[in-house]
Formats: structure tokens, sequence, C-alpha cells
């Protein structure tokens, strides 16, 4: 399972696709039903900001989560199916 951590703070945060989830379908080429979370059946999501817990990698990324989720403070372990997509616009929905 991958591990992510929120990013809290960020809903004022817009890009061009219409909302983060959208983003996030847009570059992942995938879609989901449920939350990311291993064992969580929400089906209301939302694009969430997240970072990779545990690693280096300080990028900002987006991950359907469901609201709940997504207010998380702690480490979440995620499916490993689903794609971690860049929030850097500029690399997608600004490039």
């Amino acid at each position: 399972m991958a591990k992510i951590k929120n990013i809290n703070g960020t809903s004022q945060n817009k890009c061009s696709c219409g909302s983060w989830l959208q983003h996030w379908k847009n570059y992942s080429n995938q879609s989901v039903t449920y939350c990311s979370e291993k064992s969580c059946t929400d089906k209301k999501l939302l694009g969430a900001h997240v970072q990779k817990a545990n690693s280096t990698d300080e990028k900002w990324y987006i991950v359907p989560l469901c609201a709940e989720h997504n207010k998380s403070v702690g480490v979440i372990e995620i499916v490993d199916s689903v794609k971690l997509v860049s929030a850097n616009k500029k690399e997608t929905c600004e490039k």
C-alpha cells in the first residue's frame, strides 16, 4: 500500500480543469468509484492535495479521497492501483 498525507489549507487552490477531481481524472487516465483509502467505500469524492508520506519527495499530488479522509491529518494508506497526479499546473493543465 502507498502511504500519503494530506496538505491541509489548499481548498482555495484552483485549476483550469474545473475541479481537482477532474484534474486527477484528466491526467491519471483512470476512473474510481470509491475513496482511495484502502478500506473506505465512500463514493462522494474530492481531488485531495497530498504528499507522499515518509519520503524525500516533497512534490504535491492529487488523489481522489472522500471528504472525511481529505480532512485527516495522519498518514493514509491508499490502494496501489491509484495514480498520484502532479498538482503542479505548469506540468499539467497550464502546460
